[in-house]
Parts: structure tokens; sequence; C-alpha cells
């Protein structure tokens, strides 16, 4: 998670329906034995990497993420005495210091919040064990691209304009080309990188509001509180107009993953 943002771990856990879709496509990819040691960097509000836990029972694994918020609740939802094998710890995924070695480290739907790719996989790279994995989800550039340009009409107008002045860059979008240059100067030899492209499909506007509502922060958060809904319902009124929902009332946003897939040299 993105630091300096306020984030709400219940609000994140009911609308993060498409993290759990990214996740257990990223999970499909691992053949686990249940004995590995594993961390999961930007575990968020803990449900992931609780999961990761029930599949590895007889090894480790560890969640941390920048947000103390989401490590506390992590911790409350899913503790110790459930989950044994199972530890949360607050930490940058820019600066991941463990005296362990991982046989596997992931990431799903939080880098594209890390402002420093080289730097996290600098750190991957130095507690993975030899020969041990790297998997990594998040956006590709282009990603939610439409919301983006609702978002911008809506920040040109009045009086949401006075609000964004010196908005700095909010998320770390790349191409494959860039993993493909990184990986092998952090001693990771790259078996897949690609690009996928998906939809975020909501039921209904409710629906749309609450992923924005819990997602965009670095928007959301710069417009004040009193005000913060109409922001909202601002830029889903911007969208809507070019995107309405189908027959069946739902809601589609394209979307663009990065997939990485990495072995330790």
């Amino acid at each position: 998670m993105k630091p300096g943002l306020q984030w709400d771990p219940a609000a994140y856990a009911e609308n993060s329906a498409m993290q759990h879709v990214w996740a257990r496509e990223l999970l499909a990819g691992l053949a686990l034995r249940g004995t590995e040691r594993i961390l999961d960097v930007g575990c968020g509000d803990g449900w992931v990497t609780a999961q990761i836990a029930q599949r590895v029972p007889h090894g480790r694994v560890v969640g941390v993420d920048i947000s103390a918020d989401m490590i506390r609740h992590a911790r409350a939802t899913f503790p110790s005495a459930r989950f044994p094998n199972l530890h949360f710890q607050e930490m940058d995924a820019r600066n991941l210091q463990f005296r362990e070695a991982f046989e596997v480290v992931l990431s799903n739907a939080a880098l594209h919040w890390v402002d420093d790719h080289p730097a996290f996989l600098r750190g991957a790279a130095a507690c993975l064990a030899p020969g041990g994995r790297l998997l990594v989800f998040c956006g590709g550039h282009g990603n939610a691209q439409e919301v983006f340009l609702a978002v911008r009409a809506t920040l040109r107008q009045k009086p949401w304009r006075d609000f964004f002045r010196k908005l700095t860059r909010p998320y770390f979008f790349y191409d494959p080309s860039a993993y493909a240059r990184w990986l092998p100067d952090h001693g990771l030899t790259m078996r897949a990188v690609r690009v996928t492209h998906t939809e975020a499909v909501f039921p209904e506007r409710a629906a749309l509001a609450g992923w924005f509502r819990t997602t965009w922060l670095p928007y959301t958060q710069r417009v004040t509180p009193a005000a913060r809904e109409d922001f909202i319902t601002a830029v889903l009124d911007h969208y809507l107009t070019q995107h309405p929902p189908n027959a069946d009332g739902q809601i589609r946003v394209k979307m663009v993953r990065l997939e990485i897939d990495g072995v330790k040299c």
C-alpha cells in the first residue's frame, strides 16, 4: 500500500472482489508441496495471505504491508491461534529485510502503488533462496485508462481543480520491457513477463463507487471529507456517460494486468 494514505481495512475487504479474482489466478500458477516458506508483499487486509497459508500447512507465510492499519486488521482477522504458520509484519516493499530465505516471493495487486520497482526487486532477490520463485500480478501500462480519463475530466472542473494542484504521480504502471531489463540486474531469470487484458465487472453503480472510494485514494483523499462523495459522484457520472451499464445493469472497466514470473539464479 502507498505510504501517506489513510486506508480503511474493512472497506477495502468489502470492495476487493477484483483483487481476489487476480489472487486466485496467481495462486493457480503455483504448484505447492505444502512446506514452502512464502513472502506476500503488499498483503493488505490479509485475505490472500491467509489463503496461501492454508495451502502450505507445514510451511511458513509472512505478509508485509506499509500500512499499519492494514497489518492490525490482518492480525485481528487471521490470528495466529487459527493460522499458526501465518505472520504479518509492517514493512515497506522498497526495503524488504529478512534474514530467512523464502522459496516464493509473491505480490498481488499491490506493486502499482510502489514508486521504486527496482528497489522491490533488489529486496525480493535478497530474501529468495537459490532457485526460489518470484510471482507478481499488478496493474500494467494502460490499466483502467478509461477511468483515468473520467478523473481527468472531473479535475478540470470547478470546484475540483483547486484540490489537485501539484498532484504527484499516483500509480506506477509499467510494460513488460521494463521488467525484462530489471530482472537480470537483480539476479533473477525471467520465465515470463506479459500483460493480460481483462475487465473488472461491477453489478451496479454502488459497487463501482465502493471500488473507487476504496482504491483511488490518491485522488479522493485530496478532496475534503465533506466534498468527497460529491467528487466520487462527479467522476462516476463522467465515466458512465461514456460507458453505461449493459442490459443486465453491469458496469465494466477495462484493466491491464502485468504478470511477472522469475527465478533467482
